[in-house]
């Protein structure tokens, strides 16, 4: 796949998206916005998506708030058990308990998507806290859950029994049964819209979030998540990328911002809807970065 020469209107740019997600195989949904002046494009940008672990993003701003009025203590330590882990990244996969403080928890759980230490970190922030501040930020209906009651959600869906790894649990069993999980639909798994997930952004990003050195935490450690497949892939040297994925059988997105060196930044979430549960996408992963240069290409024209 390669990026079409850049579009003159938005309609010529519907239809190159609309064709950059056909030969994926996948459905796409993109909204960018920037944050200097107010600019906006969107494809799909108001369906509701699923989240997958982009909705992280508010439990990482939640602990940087209550952390920057002196609520919550980030050098306050705090034990991964297995309890808490399922076999993911991080101390997700850990085999023995580890001892963090919460600020490393947050910096795992966003930058190489840390269940286990997400579920920690929302425990002791608090699920209702988060709803709260979302709502009182104006994004009432954007969805976050633990990841280990996500797990639950699978375990009843297909029978299995609780307790032991849910990797381990899956293995056999058919696409057909995966493709119909609760995980796959946006009204029964932690969903928003793209609009709403560039809103969030942009707030975190203008300040207006929270204490500006919450802010700036929330920032700073999204500046450093590891994936170099989706976003980054669009965009060249020299160009600051600060974002967030979120994977999951039938879910392949990214949310972030993208900072040029003349100082313009924009906020864009890209999220698709794959039709396969293969753990392997590529030409997915590469839709999201040539999606999100092609729409900031389109803002910056």
């Amino acid at each position: 796949m390669t990026a079409a020469a850049q579009p003159g209107t938005a309609e010529q740019l519907k239809s190159v998206l609309a064709d950059l997600f056909a030969e994926a195989d996948v459905d796409g949904f993109v909204h960018a916005r920037d944050l200097d002046s107010g600019a906006e494009f969107g494809f799909g940008a108001d369906d509701r998506v699923l989240l997958a672990s982009v909705f992280k993003i508010p439990i990482a701003l939640e602990y940087a708030r209550q952390a920057a009025t002196g609520q919550l203590d980030r050098a306050g330590r705090h034990t991964v058990t297995a309890a808490h882990r399922a076999g993911g990244s991080g101390t997700d996969g850990g085999r023995y308990d580890v001892e963090m403080s919460a600020r490393d928890l947050a910096f795992l759980m966003m930058t190489i998507s840390d269940n286990a230490a997400t579920d920690v970190l929302l425990n002791l922030v608090g699920l209702d806290r988060v709803k709260a501040t979302l709502a009182a930020l104006g994004f009432p209906d954007f969805g976050v859950a633990s990841c280990a009651s996500l797990d639950d959600d699978i375990r009843r869906d297909l029978g299995l029994a609780p307790g032991s790894p849910i990797d381990e649990q899956l293995v056999g069993v058919p696409e057909n049964r995966l493709l119909a999980l609760s995980a796959n639909d946006p009204e029964r798994s932690p969903s928003s819209t793209p609009r709403e997930v560039t809103a969030l952004l942009a707030a975190i990003w203008r300040d207006q979030a929270g204490p500006a050195d919450a802010c700036a935490e929330v920032r700073a450690i999204m500046a450093q998540q590891v994936w170099q497949h989706r976003l980054v892939s669009g965009f060249g040297d020299g160009i600051r990328i600060s974002g967030k994925t979120g994977t999951d059988f039938t879910v392949r997105n990214e949310a972030g911002l993208v900072e040029y060196p003349d100082g313009r930044r924009y906020a864009v979430g890209v999220f698709l809807r794959t039709h396969t549960t293969a753990p392997r996408q590529p030409r997915a992963d590469r839709a999201i970065g040539l999606a999100a240069r092609a729409v900031i290409d389109h803002l910056r024209a």
